[in-house]
């Protein structure tokens, strides 16, 4: 009986885990650039039941009664870096990063995933899809954060001002068609490492280099001025699984509360003396 209440609550447990990650990712739906986070349920290692005593042995040639399965959990979350779509803004300092080719991991098949680079007060390396970019008081191009975005020397971009125009290159021009740096594009081979850190940034704790996606023949890609991307969250989808994982929450409840009954009746009733 004890088993059925560890069952029943770890089921509770990984359902409430997996409505918070889907409520986080319904409450995105509108940040430019999120990535929807993803997970599955797993069982734990099931348990081999013996008999203790020696008449199942005798019945049936063996003490061995079976399997006992010990309760569920929820894997790991990790980003779904797939393409999100376009969303046109008409604002100058908004840019999108629309990825075309990228290299494969031969073992896992993964993808690798285009990435702003930016550099937060800390003087560490941060990584964002979101490209709603703003300027800040000394002229520098900088992410909805604030940290600067680095161009392809690693040096923060300085524009001056919002009159501004970008190519598909990611290469910068005033109004003077002044030349004034290059967005670099990071290229992250293993996007399982990465981690995310909230406001749409991203921590990479690989080994791996990140190499820029700047005249590298094995990735093609555009940045579109004037777009942002838009979130991967599918909000019809996202509300029916959180449909499905309160019920399942509920069935879980019931069971708990069926097994928390019967334990109160042994007690109660049937270990009364009379």
């Amino acid at each position: 009986m004890l088993r059925g209440l560890h069952a029943a609550g770890a089921g509770m447990i990984a359902q409430q885990r997996r409505q918070e990650m889907l409520t986080n990712n319904l409450s995105n739906v509108n940040t430019p650039g999120f990535k929807a986070d993803q997970a599955s349920l797993r069982t734990f290692p099931n348990m081999l039941i013996s008999a203790m005593g020696t008449d199942h042995a005798r019945s049936h040639g063996t003490n061995r009664v079976g399997e006992l399965a010990t309760g569920v959990y929820m894997q790991e979350q990790t980003p779904k870096f797939n393409q999100g779509d376009m969303q046109e803004t008409g604002n100058n300092t908004d840019i999108a990063i629309l990825q075309g080719r990228v290299p494969q991991d031969e073992e896992t098949g993964q993808n690798a995933v285009l990435l702003f680079e930016t550099l937060n007060s800390d003087g560490d390396l941060r990584y964002t899809r979101n490209g709603s970019l703003t300027i800040d008081s000394e002229g520098f191009l900088t992410s909805s954060q604030g940290y600067y975005i680095l161009a392809a020397d690693g040096e923060p971009v300085n524009v001056q001002n919002e009159t501004i125009r970008v190519n598909s290159d990611g290469d910068i021009f005033s109004a003077e068609d002044e030349l004034l740096g290059q967005i670099n594009v990071a290229v992250i081979s293993d996007p399982e490492q990465l981690v995310k850190e909230g406001n749409g940034l991203l921590r990479y704790d690989g080994e791996n280099d990140t190499p820029s996606a700047i005249d590298n023949d094995d990735v093609s890609y555009q940045l579109q001025q004037g777009f942002v991307e838009r979130s991967t969250v599918d909000a019809s989808q996202t509300m029916t699984e959180m449909m499905s994982a309160l019920r399942s929450f509920e069935a879980n409840q019931k069971v708990l509360q069926a097994y928390d009954q019967s334990m109160e009746r042994a007690v109660n009733d049937i270990g009364r003396l009379r």
